[in-house]
């Protein structure tokens, strides 16, 4: 008994302490991060600050919900439909930094249905499924974990105050793709158009941006728009999109805060 302490520190000393620095190192490591990669448009892109800008994306804030283990790296751009993003190579960088056990969320659609624009339409039965179908394959080729997201509904209320969506075919495709391929689906789509309907014609307002004349300097005459969201709207389609994720991600779920 008389020898036990002096053992105890034979033991810390040739086998604990050297490979504490290890430990550490494996721990914070970025190489051991789960990264989480966005694509997408408008909707979830990353916002700038100057001139207190109002507009912000939801994966701006997604970051904020999760503790250390998790990298976010939100490649989704303004004005980005499926073509456009593939065709200007953005899909092929952010492609090449997937590695085993990442996660890809995928949300398109609002600029897929541009017909007006060739650049950037993607007829949702044919071209946007493919493509859709291309993003999954080619993640899960790097095996990664792709995550398919409805996309976002526009504010959009009849006269009698009653909403109704504009989307067409292209939240269905979502739907159909993920089911098809045995791809976990973040339904943004359901979840934002029930979360417009509780708040109502007049309260959902404030989940979008309708600024004032004067209130921004960066908007000096105002702005309605019914797409893009303000703060709290970022924060709330955020807020949806972590209640999917907590349900359906086990794996990432551990990772997120209380």
């Amino acid at each position: 008994m008389k020898n036990c302490p002096r053992i105890c520190l034979i033991i810390l000393c040739l086998f604990v302490l050297p490979n504490l620095k290890s430990i550490f190192a494996q721990k914070v490591n970025p190489q051991n991060e789960i990264t989480i990669f966005m694509i997408g448009n408008s909707t979830m892109a990353n916002k700038p600050y100057d001139d207190g800008n109002p507009e912000k994306g939801w994966g701006q804030v997604f970051p904020l919900y999760f503790k250390e283990g998790i990298r976010i790296e939100n490649h989704a751009v303004n004005g980005r439909s499926t073509k456009s993003f593939l065709d200007q190579g953005r899909w092929e960088v952010v492609r090449e930094r997937i590695k085993p056990g990442d996660y890809v969320i995928i949300e398109f659609g609002h600029n897929d249905a541009k017909k007006e624009d060739s650049t950037r339409f993607a007829d949702a039965n044919t071209t946007y499924r493919w493509n859709l179908e291309k993003f999954v394959d080619d993640t899960r080729k790097r095996e990664g974990i792709p995550l398919l997201a409805t996309p976002i509904v526009r504010r959009r209320f009849h006269k009698q105050g009653n909403f109704y969506d504009v989307h067409g075919d292209y939240p269905k495709v979502v739907r159909e793709v993920a089911a098809e391929k045995n791809v976990i689906l973040l339904d943004m789509h359901a979840k934002s158009e029930a979360l417009l309907i509780k708040y109502g014609e007049e309260n959902s307002k404030q989940l979008f941006l309708h600024i004032a004349p004067g209130e921004y300097p960066s908007l000096p005459d105002g702005i309605v728009d019914d797409t893009h969201f303000s703060p709290t709207g970022a924060f709330r389609m955020c807020d949806l999109a972590v209640e999917e994720i907590r349900a359906k991600v086990k794996e990432l779920a551990i990772f997120l805060k209380e």
